[in-house]
């Protein structure tokens, strides 16, 4: 059949993040950051899953292929790490954007095994784990300013924008299982 619907449901399975109206409740947060804490695992099993030849997919036409999913996950997190320990330092400071296309075209991105950066995902999600579990109400409401979208993000929508990409991806991934 195809059609917008189904193109839409390839791009985004899970669906369009959704920024939340303001303050998130502890428990809220709570389930954000479980799901922070529990991305490196959930990525891990998906690509276990995969068959032979399935992580050089494209996970939807013209998309990326499941391979430059994985490598572009912690090449976001990263940023998000650094966003958020910028944040936690300075007075609302500017991010510096980067092109995650641009990204997933290099040669790491493309051809690097796997295990390389669910190395690194497990690495970082440990420390960042441990930055998230011991911030306070007022830190979630530090903001950046985000300079491509011309607005400030709280670390509270942060923490809900990388807990719905970490899920995103992976089903992403997931759907290369065929």
């Amino acid at each position: 059949m195809g059609g917008v619907s189904d193109d839409l449901h390839l791009r985004f399975p899970i669906g369009r993040f959704e920024r939340p109206d303001g303050p998130l409740d502890p428990a809220t947060r709570a389930a954000f950051i479980a799901d922070i804490e529990a991305l490196p695992q959930r990525l891990r099993d998906a690509v276990a899953a995969l068959g032979p030849g399935r992580l050089d997919a494209p996970y939807r036409p013209g998309g990326w292929t499941g391979r430059q999913v994985v490598h572009h996950l912690p090449d976001s997190h990263l940023n998000a790490y650094v966003r958020f320990k910028l944040t936690l330092t300075e007075s609302s400071p500017t991010i510096r954007p980067y092109d995650e296309g641009a990204w997933a075209e290099l040669p790491d991105g493309r051809l690097a095994p796997p295990e390389i950066s669910l190395g690194l995902l497990d690495a970082l999600h440990r420390r960042w784990s441990l930055v998230l579990r011991n911030m306070d109400a007022a830190a979630f409401s530090r903001v950046y300013v985000h300079p491509e979208f011309g607005h400030t993000f709280t670390l509270d929508t942060a923490l809900a924008l990388y807990s719905w990409h970490g899920r995103h991806h992976t089903a992403h991934v997931r759907s290369l299982r065929g």
